[in-house]
């Protein structure tokens, strides 16, 4: 052991204590050994500065990309945004155009009926005064009608036959289940005015009835004629959409008759 009076000296790694101090050789390997790990500490710094920088410049790249992608999505969201708005204004101006379609339609078909009743009411009042003028000159009226029938060739049946085939229609054929298609001849009233025929009208073209006429009016009723492109339950889908309500007189193959509610009241009937 060392006297209390020595100085005593710490020993530094794996130094060996020599007479005249640490050995020199032990000493240069120590600071060398440091020296190279401060160089490979020096590499792997710079390895991670590297690294940094290289993961900095792919952020920067992606960041720059995700502000691109923002700026896209911002346009397009604009961009579908405009689409949409434009979409809106067509689908009401066609709207409106669809609209303006269906009143300048039912308004036709108005005209078209009052023209229709026009036309019926003269062709009835021509034929009241030929018949007053008949009964008032029976013997000129079976005169002209012996000249008229000695003029004209009798037609051979076959010839009858053949004109009948082509100029009546074919009558409508109902099945069990009450189903009509074909030409089916409906007559319905009392009618208040000819909004409720208009109406009644417009009722048998949505079922899908074509050739649609009016063959006769008086006395509030009317007479329609049309054609069944396809079998419709006649009877229950104008019960289902009619506004008029109506009970069923007469019902054959190619005949309706229908009579409407005496009770119902004035948005129904005319006064």
């Amino acid at each position: 052991m060392p006297s209390e009076g020595a100085r005593t000296v710490p020993r530094m790694g794996a130094f060996r204590w020599s007479p005249f101090g640490y050995r020199r050789a032990e000493v240069d390997r120590e600071i060398a050994g440091r020296d190279a790990r401060i160089l490979d500490l020096h590499s792997e710094l710079d390895r991670q500065r590297a690294a940094i920088e290289e993961i900095e410049g792919e952020s920067a790249a992606l960041s720059g990309m995700v502000l691109e992608r923002e700026r896209e999505i911002r346009g397009l969201t604009d961009r579908l945004r405009e689409a949409n708005e434009r979409h809106d204004r067509n689908i009401a101006s066609l709207e409106a155009v669809t609209a303006r379609l269906e009143e300048l339609q039912q308004q036709a078909r108005g005209q078209a009926t009052r023209i229709r009743m026009k036309a019926l009411r003269e062709a009835v009042e021509v034929s009241r005064r030929m018949q007053e003028l008949t009964d008032a000159h029976p013997e000129v009226a079976v005169d002209e009608a012996a000249e008229e029938a000695e003029a004209a060739p009798a037609p051979e049946p076959a010839s009858i036959g053949e004109e009948l085939e082509e100029i009546l229609p074919a009558p409508a054929e109902p099945d069990a289940d009450g189903l009509f298609a074909g030409r089916v001849r409906l007559e319905i009233g009392p009618l208040g005015d000819f909004s409720q025929l208009v109406g009644f009208e417009d009722t048998i073209g949505k079922l899908g009835a074509s050739e649609i006429s009016v063959e006769r009016f008086s006395e509030g009723r009317a007479t329609l004629s049309m054609h069944l492109d396809h079998p419709v339950e006649l009877l229950r889908e104008l019960e289902r959409q009619s506004a008029l309500g109506f009970r069923v007189r007469h019902n054959a193959p190619d005949n309706l008759i229908l009579d409407l509610d005496e009770d119902q009241g004035p948005e129904h009937r005319a006064a």
